[in-house]
């Protein structure tokens, strides 16, 4: 009697686990930065540790990149469904709103009552600016949701950057006109940095007022009425900003503003390195096509990646701005950074350092072709 052939099993793959889940709420340190700043400064007696997050930001976050190396970890497709609707996540960045709030009350504390000299009050400053910068990452995360509350939070995050157009203007602006000449937020080649701000800033404000006003009308509604977005956050900054000078005085506005135009400048700098030199191919009509992986600069450095919920992977977010950031994916072909973000941040504010690391990575990227670079001649 023949027995019949074994029928091979059926071999389920393993489900894909994020080796990082557990880590991401390594980045709510940044906004307790302000507390650990005074613990240390209580505990150590040295008034250079009033600048506890900025440290963080260009000394401790680079020094981890170097030994922790890559991330070189993606979801593939078929995990992305269930890590978008996996609320954890979610919890990660709507603990970051307290924290930052808390942080900015304490911090308005110790900006009176603390024995602080005014360099130290310089410092904390810095601190809580890297809070600020770092939360309108965390607002540009929330600001890409269709959630009501995500997008209201969002807005509460801005408030104290005083920067709540970036909410209309990222979106509907710099997401429709990356990589382009028309784009305030994308730095054409030999642009300093410091060129660059006032650019970016002036430009996005402006571009972001014609947005909102623009889809108001559309509603039969007037520009300045609450239903405007930009209102709406400038409201919240005032509301936050009065309510914190009556509690504590008017000798903490300076440093109310400070570390506000530090988180701006810490933002803008993110914006700088993002698409630097990067344009976009046109059609034969001069249009440009659709954004590419290859119209962003990626880097993925597994420590920066916990701390910027994974804005690194820069690539993959305009190619897809509604997944969530533990869904995004590295991205081999877009062009790299030498360097996680935290480090060339620092490098941007040196136009000369940056010129050496970066143009001649834009000119081999493009085969030192510069009618495909984006430059201050460029044609829009």
């Amino acid at each position: 009697m023949t027995s019949k052939p074994a029928v091979p099993e059926t071999v389920t793959p393993p489900r894909w686990r994020d080796r990082k889940r557990y880590w991401w709420p390594l980045g709510l340190l940044i906004p307790l930065s302000p507390f650990l700043s005074w613990f240390l400064v209580e505990h150590l007696h040295l008034g250079l540790f009033w600048a506890t997050g900025a440290w963080i930001l260009v000394l401790v976050i680079p020094i981890a990149d170097l030994i922790a190396g890559e991330d070189g970890q993606s979801p593939p497709d078929d995990a992305i469904p269930l890590l978008q609707k996996d609320r954890y996540y979610r919890w990660c960045t709507y603990f970051f709103v307290p924290f930052q709030y808390a942080g900015l009350v304490f911090a308005c504390w110790c900006w009176v009552h603390a024995p602080m000299a005014t360099g130290e009050k310089i410092a904390l400053a810095m601190t809580v600016g890297v809070v600020a910068g770092v939360g309108i990452n965390a607002a540009h995360e929330l600001g890409h949701k269709n959630d009501t509350v995500e997008r209201w939070l969002a807005k509460i995050v801005l408030a104290q950057s005083l920067y709540g157009h970036f909410f209309v203007e990222h979106n509907h602006g710099h997401h429709v006109r990356v990589a382009t000449p028309q784009d305030p937020a994308s730095a054409r080649f030999g642009e300093s940095f410091w060129a660059f701000l006032p650019r970016s800033v002036i430009g996005g404000l402006t571009s972001g007022w014609q947005i909102e006003t623009a889809r108001l009308r559309r509603r039969g509604k007037r520009a300045w009425s609450p239903a405007n977005a930009i209102v709406q956050t400038s409201a919240m900054s005032i509301a936050v900003f009065g309510a914190l000078i009556a509690a504590f005085g008017w000798q903490i506005t300076p440093w109310l503003l400070l570390q506000a135009f530090a988180g701006i400048s810490f933002l803008e700098a993110a914006n700088y390195l993002e698409h630097y030199g990067l344009l976009r191919n046109r059609r034969p009509d001069g249009s440009f096509v659709k954004v590419r992986p290859e119209d962003s600069w990626n880097s993925d450095r597994l420590v920066s990646n916990l701390f910027l919920y994974q804005l690194q992977r820069h690539s993959d977010h305009h190619a897809n701005p509604r997944l969530r950031y533990q869904s995004l994916r590295g991205n081999a072909t877009a062009p790299q950074l030498p360097a996680g973000y935290a480090v060339m941040i620092v490098c941007a504010w040196i136009p000369p350092l940056w010129r050496r690391l970066m143009d001649h990575r834009v000119l081999d990227y493009y085969d030192h072709d510069l009618t495909r670079v984006n430059t201050r001649t460029t044609q829009p």
